[in-house]
C-alpha cells in the first residue's frame, strides 16, 4: 500500500546484491501505535526497513493523482555513513491519506526483520541478509518500535521519469483528429498536401516517369557526398535564380542538398547561430508553425514583424516596413518567396521593391523560404521573382527550397539551402561550413528524391510535362478558390466582403476565423483546420465548396 511510484531518483544500491539494483522489493515498517491519523511525522527507508517516526503530509503540494506527497528522510538513529548510501534526499513516494490511519491502527506483530537478517527471506538468488556490510552490522537491529507491519513493495523507477508528455503538433495533429472522425461529411483542410478532385493523394505522372528511368538505368544506392547530388544542386540553383543569372555564372551560390524545407532552414539557422552570434531573425506575424521551432532549437533569437491585418484580411505593409526599419542593423529577415503561409497574402512587385530598399538601408540579410515555386501561380519564373529581385541587386541572401509541393515529393524530404555570397571564394567557404554542420546532423542526404528532381529538370521533355502538371494543380486550386468565394457571396446576406479570398494566392486561405470559430468548424461541421483560421484549399473540391461556405458563415456570424 505504500506509494504509486518513486520519482526523480533511484536508491544508489552499491551495497545491494544484483536482484535489488532496479527495484526496492522488501520492506518492514515500524509504526507507533499511538500515532493519530493526522499526526505529523517523517518516514525513513532502507532497502529492508521502512521506519515511521512522524508522518508529515505536504497538503500544499498534492501529487498528480490527488494524493498528499510525503518526503522520506532517514531517522536520526541511522549512522551518517549509511545514510549517504541508502537515503537520497530527493526520493519521494506518493501515499494515499488512508495509509496513515491504517498504519496507526495496526496491532503489533512479530518483526520479520530478524528473519530477514538470519537469511531466511530470499528473493531469487539474492540473500537479503547479505545486504549490509558485515563489519558495520545492521543499523536497524537496535531500533525500537511499538507496532510492526511487514509489506512487499515493487517500485521500478525509470530514468526518464522527469520527461513530460509533449503537446500534439498543431498542424499534423489535425490529420490525426480527422482520421478518428467517422462522419461522412468530414473535411481535412489542415495539412498542406495536394488532393485530386476526388480528394485523393496525387503522384505526378512526371515523377513516375522519372522513377522508371532510374529503374531502367539500374542506379545504385551508394552514399551521396555530404553536400548531396551534384546534378540536383546544379538544377535547383538554376531553377531558383535562372540559368543565366550572374550568381550562377560567377559561382557565387553555395548550394547543398537539405532535408526538404525544414532541414534546409535548420542548416541555415545553425550557420547563423555559429557565425552571427547574437543576430536576430525577424519572422512575419503570423508564419508557418515550424519556423519558430527551428530557430528556437538552433538557439537563434527571433522577433516578429507585422504582416497580417485582421481588419482588411490583407497585408499590413506599413507595419511590416516600420518593424523592419526598427530592427537592429544586420538582422536576418525571413521572407516567404511566394504564397505566404498561412495567409496566402503576398506583396505586390512594387512592395517587394520597397522591402528590398529598406533591407539594404538597414544592412539586413534577407532569408527566403521558397516552398511553393511553380505551385502558387503555375509559373516557376513568376514565383521566383522576389528572390531574383534581391539577387539582381547584388545582395547576399539565404534561400531555403522544398520540392514537397511542386513535385508532390512530400515523403522524399528533398530540398536545398542556397547562400548567395559576394564572391566565389566566400561561397566556397560558406559551403564548407554548411557541410560541416550537416555531417554530424544527418551525415548525407537521401538520393531518391534528388534523382527525381535532377531527372525532371535536366530532361527537356520531362521538364515541359512538369510545368504542365504544375499549371493543372495550381489551376484546380484557383477554381476551388473561385467557387468558395461564389458560394460565400451567394449564401451570406449580411453584406460582408469576402473578396479577400480571391486576393490570396497558393494552396492556403486565411479565413479570418478566430480560435472559437475554428473550433465550431470542427466540432459542429467536421471541418478540420488549424486554430488560426487557415484552410488548405488543396484539400477541397468543387463538390464540397457549398458545404464549407455554410460552415464558415455559421461560424463567423454565430460564434463570438
Amino acid at each position: 500500500w505504500l506509494a504509486q511510484q518513486a520519482t526523480h531518483h533511484r536508491l544508489r544500491t552499491n551495497r545491494l546484491s544484483p536482484p535489488f539494483h532496479s527495484s526496492l522489493l522488501l520492506y518492514s515498517s515500524h509504526l507507533p501505535t499511538q500515532a493519530a491519523e493526522n499526526s505529523s511525522s517523517s518516514i525513513a527507508i532502507s532497502p529492508i526497513t521502512v521506519e515511521s517516526r512522524h508522518f508529515s503530509p505536504s497538503h500544499s503540494q498534492p501529487s498528480s493523482k490527488g494524493f498528499p506527497r510525503y518526503q522520506l528522510q532517514p531517522p536520526s538513529c541511522i549512522p551518517s555513513s549509511v545514510k549517504s548510501d541508502f537515503f537520497p534526499s530527493s526520493l519521494c513516494f506518493q501515499m494515499a491519506s488512508s495509509v496513515i490511519s491504517a498504519a496507526a491502527s495496526a496491532s503489533p506483530s512479530a518483526c520479520p526483520v530478524t528473519d530477514l537478517l538470519k537469511g531466511k527471506a530470499k528473493l531469487g538468488s539474492g540473500n537479503v541478509g547479505s545486504l549490509f556490510i558485515k563489519d558495520k552490522g545492521n543499523p536497524f537491529l537496535n531500533s525500537k518500535s511499538c507496532g510492526r507491519i511487514t509489506m512487499a513493495v515493487a517500485v521500478n523507477v525509470s530514468r526518464f521519469e522527469a520527461i513530460t508528455m509533449a503537446p500534439p503538433d498543431p498542424i499534423l495533429g489535425v490529420s490525426e483528429a480527422f482520421k478518428a472522425d467517422n462522419d461522412e461529411k468530414k473535411l481535412n483542410l489542415g495539412v498542406g498536401a495536394y488532393r485530386t478532385e476526388e480528394l485523393q493523394p496525387y503522384v505526378l505522372d512526371v515523377v513516375k516517369k522519372a522513377e522508371n528511368l532510374m529503374l531502367e538505368r539500374g542506379e545504385n544506392k551508394e552514399y551521396l557526398p555530404i553536400e548531396g547530388l551534384a546534378a540536383f544542386n546544379k538544377a535547383t540553383a538554376e531553377l531558383l535564380f535562372g540559368a543565366d543569372s550572374p550568381v550562377i555564372s560567377e559561382q557565387r551560390v553555395a548550394t547543398i542538398q537539405g532535408l526538404s524545407g525544414t532541414g534546409s532552414l535548420r542548416l541555415a539557422a545553425v550557420l547563423i547561430e555559429r557565425y552571427f552570434p547574437g543576430a536576430k531573425v525577424l519572422i512575419s506575424s503570423p508564419t508557418w508553425g515550424n519556423h519558430k521551432n527551428i530557430f528556437n532549437d538552433a538557439r537563434v533569437p527571433w522577433s516578429e514583424y507585422r504582416y497580417y491585418d485582421p481588419k482588411t484580411v490583407g497585408l499590413d505593409f506599413e507595419g511590416m516596413i516600420e518593424d523592419i526599419k526598427a530592427a537592429p542593423e544586420g538582422s536576418f529577415v525571413l521572407l516567404h518567396g511566394c504564397a505566404h503561409n498561412p495567409t496566402g497574402i503576398d506583396p505586390t512587385p512594387e512592395q517587394w521593391e520597397k522591402i528590398a530598399d529598406v533591407i539594404q538601408e538597414k544592412n539586413h540579410i534577407p532569408f527566403f523560404d521558397v516552398a511553393y515555386q511553380g505551385f502558387a501561380s503555375g509559373s516557376l519564373d513568376q514565383d521566383a521573382a522576389s528572390v531574383r529581385l534581391f539577387a539582381a541587386r547584388g545582395m547576399e541572401i539565404f534561400v531555403a527550397q522544398s520540392y514537397s509541393k511542386n513535385l508532390g515529393l512530400y515523403s522524399e524530404r528533398i530540398g536545398a539551402i542556397n547562400v548567395v555570397c559576394s564572391s566565389s571564394d566566400t561561397a566556397a567557404r560558406v559551403k564548407s561550413q554548411l557541410k560541416r554542420i550537416a555531417r554530424p546532423m544527418y551525415s548525407n542526404p537521401p538520393i531518391h528524391g534528388a534523382r527525381i528532381v535532377a531527372n525532371v529538370v535536366g530532361d527537356p521533355a520531362l521538364f515541359g510535362e512538369w510545368k504542365a502538371e504544375m499549371e493543372m494543380m495550381a489551376g484546380r486550386i484557383k477554381g476551388v478558390r473561385q467557387k468558395l468565394y461564389d458560394s460565400l457571396t451567394s449564401k451570406d446576406k449580411s453584406g460582408k466582403d469576402w473578396s479577400f479570398i480571391l486576393k490570396q494566392i497558393g494552396m492556403f486561405s486565411f479565413t479570418g476565423l478566430n480560435k472559437n470559430q475554428s473550433d465550431n468548424m470542427t466540432n459542429k461541421w467536421h471541418v478540420y483546420m488549424t486554430k488560426d483560421g487557415r484552410i488548405s484549399l488543396a484539400g477541397l473540391n468543387l463538390a464540397k465548396c457549398e458545404y464549407l461556405a455554410d460552415a464558415i458563415i455559421d461560424s463567423y456570424h454565430n460564434v463570438s
